[in-house]
């Protein structure tokens, strides 16, 4: 195939420049904490390279909506198609039943390039639960395909109207969509990142520099100020930004002007020349192929290893995502988008036959479930144990100070004598309590912020309504003269809790408890775990190894917890009392992860029911 005469050897490097960070960042590779940015620069080259090939083609009257789809089926379904069966193939033989039942739905979702609606109204970007969905990156096609359903047809409808009204429209919307973004991007639903509205401008700033591109700037030393002053920006984004950046939006300027100033101001600079080298080239050749292929693997392996990619791991998948991606792009794309092989009635035709293949197995799968008959009985009550949690978690978990919520009291249906205070490690405790005090005719009431520790003057910046949180609890509970007895639980092993004055704000917060005359007993660090532990026992008891899967050292937990721990003694000489989870959750020098064939936690370091009826009702 010779080369297009709009082709541009840069673009292709600038391809590289934006997979190659979202390679690294989902591969976890330290230092690309804003990796993620790589889709932005994607979205800005669409744009810039279809609105070129459609304003040409528009203007010479020769626009054609069936054409322009036979291109868009050429370059984006038999890579997608292929990776579709193979993610359907992998999950029906790895995952568990929980993980496995979304899946033909989500393949669905990305056959009708409806994924981005899917999994914003199931998950976020950065959400644990996405660790787990090979077709999550879908997302991004979803956006581009939507766009491209009313792009064309707005351009050919404004064909008899000056290019400058045409640009003017199109302005107006990128400012619009741009103004939308700013808009919601601190919201927490992810409405701006997964959505088209949100999201149109980076497209839209891709297409404007196509239909009316700045005015070539002639002078050598400015242009490679302006080429290095993109690629800055794109580099200040990619080591810069990270999982806690509140993205997109105003944040998602920085690669979207980066990427519009290497498109235009590149050629003929020297980052042209190193975005034009040789391997930038071939990796932005298969560029396509390796966002499809990437992620796939990268939660197959995290899922199969139980823990995130590190180490000869992390080489390993790059390398193979690598070479998967080449053999994509050398044996799918290419042949495919040669019409000399296939003519437009055959991609159609084939393109037709393969989205129904794929989505016939897809179907097949749907009235399966999570296919429990994949394992055996024991293996599934192991993987279940993920929901062996509280039937109040999700409401008495509070996110939100202010407005009405729920109130969550537990037990009997009279007014508490006792609360349990805490994050989300008091929720199951708590559950548990208001059973043993329901069957005395007694009520528990439960306060829990999520991430958020009972304790006073404790700041969060990502959470401001902790501190609020934390203060309304203590002021309800100092009021209410029926509480004698408040538990205090909380994550004490987490990282974000050993503050330096941390133990000076618990003390704090004892003390006014007991002011009041309330009675207090603090209960102590539960072990955290590596893995997912109903995962890990589910896979182990599959391979028929279940036994040789240990829990954390108790010198791990040591090292966790002896910051909080030692502050034991001092704490039962003001007159409190320790509830310390250990001894139930001890074997040898491990901790425990199983008890009568139950295990202890319903994710990595939350007790399962059966874990806290271990704690709360210890066997003699």
């Amino acid at each position: 195939m010779t080369a297009h005469p709009f082709y541009r050897r840069d673009i292709d490097g600038l391809r590289a420049l934006a997979i190659l960070p979202v390679l690294a960042f989902h591969a976890h590779v330290p230092g690309f904490s804003g990796g993620f940015v790589g889709v932005d620069i994607f979205f800005v080259i669409s744009g810039f390279l279809i609105t070129g090939i459609l304003v040409r083609e528009v203007d010479a009257r020769q626009f054609s909506l069936l054409r322009f789809y036979e291109r868009r089926a050429r370059r984006i379904l038999p890579a997608l198609l292929v990776m579709l069966a193979f993610v359907l193939g992998m999950a029906a033989w790895l995952y568990l039943p929980e993980d496995f039942a979304a899946v033909p739905r989500s393949a669905l979702m990305a056959l009708m390039f409806l994924s981005n609606l899917w999994f914003f109204m199931k998950t976020g970007y950065f959400g644990g639960p996405a660790e787990t969905m090979p077709l999550l990156h879908c997302w991004s096609l979803a956006v581009e395909e939507q766009f491209y359903i009313a792009f064309p047809i707005l351009l050919r409808l404004c064909a008899g109207q000056s290019p400058r009204l045409r640009l003017w429209l199109v302005a107006a919307m990128t400012l619009a969509s741009f103004a939308l973004a700013c808009w919601k991007q601190a919201d927490t639903d992810s409405f701006a990142f997964y959505l088209l509205p949100p999201r149109a401008w980076e497209l839209f700033a891709g297409a404007l520099l196509a239909m009316a591109p700045i005015r070539p700037v002639q002078n050598s030393f400015a242009r490679n100020v302006l080429a290095l002053a993109g690629l800055t920006l794109i580099l200040w984004a990619v080591f810069t930004y990270s999982r806690s950046t509140v993205f997109p939006g105003v944040t998602a300027l920085a690669p979207v002007l980066g990427a519009v100033l290497l498109i235009q101001f590149a050629p003929q600079t020297w980052v042209g020349h190193l975005l034009s080298t040789r391997l930038m080239v071939g990796v932005g050749l298969i560029s396509y192929s390796l966002y499809l292929w990437h992620w796939p693997l990268i939660v197959f392996t995290d899922y199969a290893r139980d823990q995130a990619l590190q180490g000869g791991a992390q080489i390993a998948i790059i390398a193979v995502s690598l070479g998967l991606a080449w053999a994509s792009w050398r044996y799918v794309e290419r042949p495919f988008r040669d019409p000399q092989r296939f003519d437009q009635k055959r991609i159609f035709i084939l393109g037709g036959w393969g989205m129904a293949a794929v989505a016939a197995c897809a179907l097949a799968m749907l009235p399966l479930g999570g296919w429990n008959a994949r394992f055996s009985p024991e293996v599934t009550a192991l993987a279940n144990a993920a929901h062996d949690n509280s039937p109040k978690r999700s409401v008495c978990i509070t996110r939100q100070v202010g407005g009405d919520r729920p109130e969550c009291n537990l037990g009997a249906a009279v007014p508490p004598t006792a609360a349990l205070w805490g994050d989300s490690h008091g929720v199951e405790l708590a559950w548990v309590l208001g059973q043993a005090m329901g069957a005395k005719g007694e009520a528990l009431m439960q306060r829990t912020h999520a991430s958020c520790p009972p304790v006073l003057g404790y700041q969060l910046a990502a959470d401001p309504d902790c501190a609020r949180f934390n203060e309304e609890v203590m002021q309800r509970l100092t009021q209410d003269r029926k509480i004698r007895l408040v538990y205090l639980a909380g994550f004490w092993a987490s990282r974000a809790y050993r503050q330096p004055d941390m133990i000076t704000k618990i003390d704090a917060t004892i003390a006014r408890l007991q002011a009041s005359g309330k009675q207090v007993i603090v209960i102590g660090p539960v072990p955290s775990q590596a893995f997912e532990v109903p995962r890990r026992l589910a896979h182990a008891a599959a391979q028929g190894n279940l036994a040789s899967i240990k829990g954390a050292s108790l010198a791990q937990y040591r090292q966790d917890t002896g910051w909080f721990t030692s502050h034991y003694a001092h704490w039962q000489q003001q007159g409190v009392a320790i509830l310390d989870p250990l001894p139930a959750l001890t074997e040898g020098d491990h901790t425990k992860l199983m008890l009568k064939g139950k295990p202890l936690y319903f994710d990595s370091h939350h007790l399962s029911l059966a874990g806290a009826r271990a704690v709360l009702q210890p066997k003699p």
